[in-house]
């Protein structure tokens, strides 16, 4: 469902779960004016929707001993969908895969990968992925520094377009 159809009192509940997922609910019902059992059944219909797909925390890799972070750009041999779906569904299986993501252009797939080090992640490149069932090739890029990491969706940036639909 298009974010059109939700009204701003749904757009707002999403913002602010988006930026604070921990806040109880009496706080959220505050934060966008309305009582709380109104909220809860809104957030609720949100979950059911699909809108909300989950809660979690926010960890440091690299509190966590997860040193290295590297974008690993694949390219298949075979694009039928079978093939990539085959692709889509191993790397949900490997641990030091956290994001999988299908490409157009020269790569078929970009994959954020963490590791503990880099001896942890050559060990995977080299005995899972490129090893793997209809992996042509695959190039690799550490990653140095990270200057923007930001879950979700810019909600200003929403707010501002239907404020401009008629």
């Amino acid at each position: 469902m298009p974010a059109t159809r939700l009204d701003p009192i749904d757009r707002k509940i999403l913002a602010e779960l988006q930026a604070d997922g921990r806040m109880t609910n009496v706080e959220l019902a505050k934060r966008v004016g309305i009582s709380a059992p109104p909220c809860l059944r809104r957030v609720r219909s949100l979950e059911e929707k699909g809108y909300i797909r989950g809660y979690h925390a926010d960890v440091d890799p690299r509190e966590l001993g997860f040193e290295v972070q590297v974008f690993a750009m694949v390219g298949l041999q075979s694009q039928a969908e079978a093939d990539l779906r085959a692709f889509e569904e191993r790397c949900r299986s490997w641990p030091l895969v956290r994001e999988c993501h299908m490409l157009n252009g020269e790569v078929d797939f970009i994959l954020k990968c963490v590791a503990p080090d880099l001896s942890s992640f050559q060990s995977f490149l080299t005995g899972d992925l490129l090893t793997a069932p209809n992996v042509g090739s695959v190039k690799t890029s550490l990653v140095i520094r990270g200057a923007k990491d930001e879950p979700g969706v810019p909600f200003d940036t929403l707010e501002a377009r239907l404020a401009q639909t008629p």
